[in-house]
C-alpha cells in the first residue's frame, strides 16, 4: 500500500498549508475605488489571479526583472499586496488607472482624466502619488486638453519609482520568501509522491510475477 503524503512529517505539511493559507489571504485584492472599477469580466480575471498561488517558474521570472512582474496578472496581484503592506498601493492604482485611461472612449476622456488627476495627482489628493512639482504641473496642463497620453510623464515617473524603490524591497520581502518556501515544499512533496508511486508499481509487478505469493 502506498503511503504517499502520510510519510511526510506532519509539521512539514502543516507549515506548507499554513503558508499557502496566509499567502492566499494576503493576495485578496480590496474593492477598487468607484472611479477605478473594471468591467465585470476583467474584475473576475483579476480576482482569480489574486487568489492563485504562483508557480515556482513565475516567481523566478519576477526575480529577473520588474517588467516580468508588471506583465503578469498574478505578479501584479502579488506586488500590489506588497505595496499595500507598505501603505503605497496608490502607486499601482495610479499606474493601472493610467493604463485603463488610454482605452477610454474620446467622449469620456476629459471626464476620466479629471477624475484621475483629482484622485491621484493634484496636491492633497485622496490617493496622492509622489510626483515633483514640474511633472504635476505639466500633467495638470495636459488634462485641460485631455488626450490618450496626457498622463505619460507622471505614469513613467511612478513606474520608475516602483522599480527602483519598492521592487528591490519586494525581492527580499517575507512575502517572496514564503512563496519560495511553498514552492520548495510542494516540489519535495511531488518528488516523494512520484517515488512512492514508482515503488508501489514495482512492488505490484513483482507480486504479479510471483503469482500473488
Amino acid at each position: 500500500m502506498c503511503k504517499g503524503l502520510a510519510t511526510l512529517p506532519a509539521t512539514c505539511l502543516k507549515s506548507a498549508k499554513d503558508i499557502k493559507h496566509k499567502i492566499s489571504f494576503l493576495l485578496q485584492k480590496p474593492e477598487l475605488q468607484p472611479t477605478d472599477q473594471k468591467p465585470i469580466k476583467e474584475k473576475t480575471a483579476a480576482t482569480a489571479a489574486a487568489k492563485r498561488v504562483p508557480t515556482a517558474a513565475e516567481v523566478e521570472k519576477w526575480k529577473e526583472s520588474f517588467r516580468h512582474v508588471m506583465s503578469s496578472e498574478t505578479g501584479l496581484a502579488v506586488f500590489t499586496s506588497f505595496l499595500r503592506s507598505e501603505f503605497s498601493q496608490e502607486n499601482m492604482d495610479f499606474w493601472i488607472a493610467c493604463e485603463e485611461y488610454k482605452k477610454t472612449t474620446p467622449s469620456k476622456m476629459a471626464t476620466r482624466a479629471k477624475q484621475i488627476f483629482q484622485q491621484y495627482v493634484e496636491a492633497d489628493a485622496p490617493n496622492e502619488v509622489n510626483l515633483d512639482a514640474e511633472t504635476r504641473e505639466t500633467t495638470r496642463q495636459n488634462v485641460e486638453n485631455a488626450c490618450p497620453r496626457c498622463f505619460d510623464g507622471a505614469q513613467k515617473m511612478i513606474y520608475t519609482l516602483m522599480e527602483k524603490d519598492s521592487y528591490r524591497r519586494f525581492l527580499s520581502s517575507k512575502l517572496i520568501q514564503d512563496l519560495c518556501q511553498v514552492q520548495s515544499t510542494t516540489a519535495a512533496q511531488e518528488k516523494r509522491e512520484k517515488k512512492e508511486k514508482k515503488d508501489c508499481g514495482c512492488a505490484e509487478d513483482r507480486q504479479e510475477l510471483t503469482g500473488g505469493a
